[in-house]
């Protein structure tokens, strides 16, 4: 029997159910697609695999390149003997990474900025010079940086210099920096040793003494005797610069002072030889020989064998013992001095005895040839005169 129209394909053998009109006008459903092909499947598993296999490459590469970042940043560095280095005030990371690595300290400066940058440190390098040892990491390098313990230096200002010998000294100091405004007033620095790193102007230093001299005079001048005959703390640093000036040793000081003391009582003339060789030279400090007789006589604002009293200002920077003797000077009745040859000096109470002490020092200095130039005193060639003891200005020796 043949198909009729209307009718669906014969399937399986068997005559399918007969549509209706209106369904046998509907389209028909697609058929399913057909499988993919095992070579399609193929290239999506090969291309899977190649993503998988670059990622861990990455992976291992990355873990490799980090592990030989780390061993070369805590490894001991290339620096072969220790080394300074001054890091510039503003310096960024990778200007400070190409210092170090252009000084040898690191052997890249790259992986010193990443470490900055990874370890979150921008704004904790700090700039100075710093002493990176042999053989430093660039871990060590870098906490060197950030620590900022920069390498520090010292410079020692005795005592009984003027003003203008320590500032010639801060002037030839090459790690200090920039200029000194002016020569300072004598007698208003203290002498001290001062610590600074370079780059510390000269200025500071000077600002620093002066502020440490003003504290100290402040301290010095509340402690002091009630019936000592200096009114003021100006005075206080005149005669200790003249007592500083007199003697080196430190347990002669008071002692110095007293006789100095003394003769202010007395009305008596000091009598001080460094106060003839500051009207002199004035701040350059020393004559480089000894007094003459006709500088002796020369009238000068400064020369306490012509004036009375004491000198207008001080004649260099004492240091705190010298202004401690002033202010709690030795009681005692000496009024005389002499050098007695070993750097220490014989004290007298009468002009008599000083005149025994002044003799036997003419037999050292006989015995020795010649005076000793260095030191700016009259005794290399003392006054020959004679004075009755008690004048209020006995001429007659060295103080």
């Amino acid at each position: 029997m043949s198909d009729s129209p209307g009718l669906g394909p014969v399937q399986n053998g068997s005559r399918p159910a007969i549509k209706s009109p209106r369904a046998a006008l509907e389209p028909e459903a697609a058929p399913p697609a057909p499988p993919a092909s095992r070579r399609a499947r193929n290239q999506w598993v090969v291309i899977g695999n190649l993503i998988l296999s670059l990622a861990l490459v990455l992976l291992v590469g990355g873990l490799v390149g980090f592990s030989y970042a780390r061993h070369a940043f805590v490894s001991p560095g290339p620096l072969e003997q220790d080394r300074a280095v001054f890091i510039e005030r503003g310096s960024t990371s990778d200007q400070i990474g190409t210092k170090l690595e252009q000084n040898g300290v690191i052997s890249s400066s790259l992986l010193f900025t990443a470490a900055v940058q990874l370890y979150g440190a921008r704004g904790d390098l700090k700039w100075g010079e710093y002493l990176f040892p042999k053989r430093v990491s660039m871990a060590e390098a870098m906490a060197i940086v950030i620590e900022g313990k920069a390498i520090e230096y010292r410079i020692t200002v005795p005592e009984g210099l003027t003003s203008e010998q320590i500032v010639g000294r801060l002037r030839d100091n090459d790690v200090l920096t920039g200029e000194i405004a002016r020569i300072p007033r004598e007698g208003s620095l203290m002498p001290d040793t001062y610590k600074f790193t370079r780059g510390t102007s000269r200025q500071q230093i000077v600002d620093q003494m002066a502020t440490l001299q003003a504290r100290a005079v402040q301290q010095i001048w509340g402690r002091r005797a009630p019936d000592l005959p200096i009114r003021s703390i100006e005075e206080m640093v005149i005669l200790a610069s003249i007592v500083e000036k007199e003697t080196g040793k430190a347990d002669e000081r008071p002692r110095v002072a007293g006789v100095f003391i003394n003769r202010l009582n007395r009305r008596m003339r000091l009598q001080s030889d460094p106060t003839i060789v500051y009207g002199l030279v004035g701040g350059r400090g020393t004559l480089g020989r000894g007094i003459q007789q006709s500088e002796i006589q020369r009238l000068t604002p400064y020369n306490t064998y012509q004036i009375d009293g004491l000198p207008p200002t001080p004649i260099a920077n004492p240091g705190r013992a010298a202004m401690e003797a002033v202010v709690n000077p030795v009681r005692g009745r000496d009024v005389y001095f002499v050098a007695d040859g070993t750097g220490g000096h014989v004290f007298a109470e009468t002009l008599e005895q000083h005149n025994r002490n002044v003799a036997n020092w003419r037999r050292v200095e006989r015995e020795r040839g010649q005076a000793d130039p260095s030191r700016d005193r009259v005794s290399a060639d003392p006054p020959t005169g004679t004075a009755t003891p008690g004048a209020p200005n006995p001429p007659a020796t060295p103080r």
